[in-house]
């Protein structure tokens, strides 16, 4: 983890595993963009390898320019967890959630949960490039952690 369990940001409030694509590949891409230039670059190469040079020069702005909001006009700064750690923190699947949320349709959920992350004047830039980045995931066709480590079978989503 980048910073200690004293903030409640990354407090662990799940697993990777239990994401979907989507949300993982945002905790995943979260965790890479802000671990090096080379974690970055690699970052580059996943969306080129997924939508082309073209769509994943623009995908990849849009996700640079969502982390660079985020960090700018941040309510507080993002805690995540280092790039292997298989727990999800709370301001992870905050992000997580924000993403698949925009990337659906869901606007106005969007909107509310933007205002978690930043400045409510900022909120509706970073809900567009939050739309934005995960129908990127969506064409890039992902898969989820749990779909990669089970591969026949399904694991039932429980709530609890």
């Amino acid at each position: 983890m980048t910073q200690t369990y004293n903030n409640r940001g990354g407090a662990p409030v799940g697993f990777i595993t239990e994401l979907d694509s989507i949300e993982a590949a945002s905790v995943i891409y979260l965790r890479l963009w802000y671990e090096s230039p080379d974690a970055q670059a690699q970052i580059w190469k996943d969306f080129a390898s997924g939508l082309g040079p073209d769509q994943g020069r623009k995908a990849l702005k849009s996700f640079e320019d969502l982390c660079s909001l985020c960090a700018r006009h941040g309510r507080r700064p993002l805690i995540r967890h280092s790039v292997q750690c298989k727990c999800l923190g709370a301001d992870e699947s905050c992000f997580a959630n924000f993403i698949a949320t925009a990337a659906t349709g869901e606007r106005e959920d969007a909107m509310l949960i933007a205002t978690l992350l930043v400045r409510p004047d900022v909120a509706p830039l970073i809900a567009s490039l939050a739309a934005e980045v995960g129908h990127a995931f969506m064409r890039m066709c992902l898969s989820a952690p749990r779909d990669i480590t089970t591969h026949t079978h399904k694991i039932p989503k429980t709530l609890h």
